[in-house]
């Protein structure tokens, strides 16, 4: 196995014709479909990277900003933004086209932290990051950022040792009725 790859040795498309099979009543291709196929795509890029098995640790941010119609094309684009030791952060981009006019919309953007396993199913190492370009390096920090903004939340929110008075004046203007009490 490599120490280091580069972003291209692992990137992954895939590109599908949207069948009524997958849509909803208004002709339109479920998010859970969608997401299952960038599932898939962020498992290719990450096993294609580290060479084994992976699975996936968890899903940053599904934002799904466009609808998919039945008869587009789906275009899923992976790549590795960032490795840690035996974890990696693929970065996916998913866009329709409309095969008459051409028109593309970009529909999702997302990050699936992937693990590579062992023939044993335990995690294991997997090859560092070659970053060649400026958007390679902004990929691979803002992974850093995010992993940092997480563990910060999770402190922040951890219920052992959450305090409500710290976080009153955050609800305050909110859809809620407060009846809370000590």
């Amino acid at each position: 196995m490599a120490d280091y790859k580069t972003v291209e040795e692992s990137q992954v498309d895939m590109s599908l014709l949207m069948t009524p099979v997958n849509s909803n009543f208004s002709g339109k291709i479920h998010g859970g479909y969608i997401l299952g196929l960038m599932d898939q795509i962020a498992f290719m890029c990450a096993s294609k990277h580290s060479g084994h098995y992976c699975v996936t640790a968890s899903v940053n941010k599904v934002d799904f900003l466009s609808p998919v119609e039945v008869g587009e094309m789906l275009h899923l684009k992976a790549s590795i933004n960032y490795t840690g030791n035996t974890s990696m952060v693929v970065g996916l981009h998913v866009e329709s086209e409309n095969i008459r006019s051409g028109e593309k919309k970009h529909c999702n953007s997302s990050y699936f932290t992937m693990v590579a396993k062992d023939e044993d199913g335990s995690s294991t190492k997997v090859p560092g990051l070659i970053l060649k370009t400026k958007e390679e390096v902004r990929r691979f920090a803002r992974a850093i950022e995010r992993q940092r903004h997480s563990m910060v939340r999770a402190e922040n929110f951890n219920e052992l040792e959450f305090e409500v008075e710290e976080f009153i004046q955050l609800l305050l203007g909110h859809n809620l009725d407060l009846q809370y009490s000590e």
